[in-house]
């Protein structure tokens, strides 16, 4: 499945009277949003998922309504033209439902009619281009560190009312075949093939891409990630940040480090840490601090954010999918306690022939190799394990150790960093015969 990414309105703490409206545009004359704009953010989302272009057509409903909404008009001229967008986005709805592009152009249309009071029903004559192209747009201030931070409301803890309680920071992280820490610090390890998404709330969303790590195994890895900043009052426009395998950005993907032309831009930021291999992201004006890591051939996220603004949610917005904060489904999960209790049993009867599964690793050489990074064994350490047996990667040791580092830089709470099994709260329900004879097929087919 792959989630959307939906529109947001403002903070639900008592900041401010002004409640945005969805961040998809920067509002031009008369207070339009500007529709070059929304089809720039298609275009990209475009560019990342080609096969949205190729299958759904969604690229054809963006041009025409970009073209014929290039020049400001008649209100009424802009409205009949959003209903037409509308017809052709919802006649691709057969190929396209579950695509990233056709979700954002669906929620999209119905803000912009909401802001521009147009009526559903209505001519929907077909887009026209117009003549001439509307001009490009203005160069990116460049970023500055001397830069104002800009008003109170721009930082997330001197928002906050006085005499109220400190923030509760939450974290939660996303590494190797993959295993996810969720906000509430259960642990999981997880199939989730294809695009899922980690986070949504009305001021930011994520979506991984996971891949199989090798052929006949259930194991998947990250091998895209992409994060949507949601415009928010005078603070920051709307950023996306992609990064995919061989290719971590020093940069939002519009080639800006920081928030844009508001005020508070630099409370939105990108650092590189290390080039190619671990950036972070740190947004003040939400109190949230994210990093991406690159290991080996796959990605790494973590993320620590305030729990109001992990559950500052839109009514009526399900948030049954996303991963960070309830979980994999329980159809995605792999019981890897299972799995390594089945490992062991193999070593421990001195099946040593195959017992190395399919990839050079036996349980207990997997076991020291994870040792040297991981001397507790607590779950990232099983992790490790588990990871070394389904795909013989050794870069999967240090994304284990790189997880439990970000852990110790990000979690609130020093007592909770390490998880051990016996902490483990949810039950894992999907049974492993599969995985077990797909991972040790060599030892099943000599018995």
């Amino acid at each position: 499945p792959v989630s959307s990414f939906l529109p947001y309105s403002g903070l639900t703490r008592e900041r401010s009277e002004v409640r945005p409206r969805a961040g998809w545009m920067v509002m031009g004359e008369r207070g339009r949003p500007s529709a070059l704009d929304v089809c720039r953010v298609l275009a990209v989302f475009l560019s990342l998922f080609p096969a949205v272009s190729l299958q759904c057509k969604i690229l054809r409903c963006n041009s025409e309504f970009w073209a014929s909404t290039s020049n400001a008009g008649p209100e009424e001229e802009f409205c009949t033209a959003l209903r037409a967008y509308n017809s052709c986005v919802r006649r691709t709805a057969r190929t396209c439902r579950g695509d990233l592009a056709y979700h954002s152009a669906q929620h999209g249309i119905e803000d912009l009619m909401s802001q521009h009071n147009c009526s559903k029903e209505g001519p929907t004559s077909q887009p026209r281009a117009r003549t001439p192209l509307p001009p490009p747009p203005p160069p990116l201030l460049p970023d500055s560190q001397e830069r104002s931070d800009g008003p109170e409301v721009c930082h997330y803890e001197r928002s906050l009312l006085r005499n109220t309680a400190p923030p509760n920071y939450t974290h939660c992280g996303f590494f190797g075949d993959p295993h996810l820490r969720t906000f509430g610090d259960d642990f999981q390890t997880c199939k989730v093939e294809g695009a899922w998404p980690l986070i949504h709330n009305k001021y930011l969303s994520v979506q991984v891409t996971n891949t199989p790590v090798v052929a006949g195994s259930l194991a998947t890895a990250t091998s895209k990630l992409t994060i949507i900043f949601k415009n928010f009052q005078e603070c920051v426009d709307q950023k996306m940040y992609h990064a995919e395998t061989d290719e971590l950005p020093a940069a939002f993907a519009d080639g800006s480090k920081n928030g844009g032309d508001r005020h508070g831009a630099n409370t939105l930021r990108v650092v590189e840490k290390v080039p190619g291999q671990h950036v972070e992201i740190h947004a003040k004006y939400i109190g949230t601090t994210i990093v991406v890591r690159q290991v080996g051939r796959y990605l790494t996220f973590a993320v620590r954010m305030p729990e109001d603004v992990v559950n500052a949610v839109e009514e009526g917005d399900s948030q049954d999918l996303y991963l960070c904060l309830h979980g994999c489904p329980a159809n995605q999960r792999i019981d890897f306690r299972n799995f390594r209790a089945r490992a062991a049993e193999a070593h421990g009867v001195g099946r040593t022939r195959s017992a190395a599964g399919a990839h050079g690793f036996t349980y207990q050489t997997a076991k020291a190799k994870c040792k040297e990074r991981l001397p507790v064994e607590d779950l990232y350490f099983h992790s490790c394990v588990f990871d070394l047996l389904s795909s013989g990667d050794i870069n999967f040791t240090m994304a284990a150790y790189y997880a439990f580092e970000d852990v110790k830089m990000l979690h609130s709470n020093s007592k909770r960093y390490h998880i051990f099994e016996k902490d483990a709260v949810k039950k894992y329900t999907v049974p492993l015969p599969l995985l077990t004879a797909l991972l040790f097929r060599d030892y099943f087919l000599k018995m």
